[in-house]
């Protein structure tokens, strides 16, 4: 049994319902790897995702469930889990992106590295994987 785990940047979840192949990654690794979101990344795709959803004509019902059942496989951390990690992350991470605290807060308490296509993260301490190379780290 592989022990290996991953924190999804929101960028991530909207590639798993906009594509195909992140969608294939998570399904393909799901029993080998464990797969987190920070609860504030699912509601930054639900935020995100109707209006790009519009622009390529896709049904916006349809989609949401996909981002609905991802839950299932990618565990959302609820606030009140990683807060405590909050100064720690905003010292790391906010002269970048402020906003991206929560993830890296999730990946820090977890102890593992962050999938993004952000390069927000890159310097902040955690291992950052992109879409193109993740599969490197699900193999390792």
């Amino acid at each position: 049994m592989n022990n290996k785990a991953i924190v999804l940047d929101a960028n991530i979840l909207i590639r798993a319902v906009l594509g195909k192949r992140v969608l294939e990654l998570i399904l393909m690794n799901a029993s080998t790897v464990k797969f987190f979101a920070a609860d504030v990344a699912y509601a930054d795709a639900r935020k995100h995702l109707p209006p790009l959803l519009e622009k390529r004509g896709v049904e916006s019902a349809v989609a949401m469930k996909v981002l609905d059942s991802l839950e299932c496989i990618v565990q959302p951390i609820d606030l009140e889990l990683y807060v405590g990690m909050q100064q720690q992350a905003l010292r790391r991470i906010a002269i970048r992106d402020a906003d991206d605290w929560p993830v890296l807060a999730c990946s820090m308490l977890i102890g593992c590295p962050v999938w993004t296509e952000d390069a927000d993260f890159f310097g902040t301490g955690v291992a950052t994987w992109t879409s193109d190379r993740v599969e490197l780290y699900f193999a390792e």
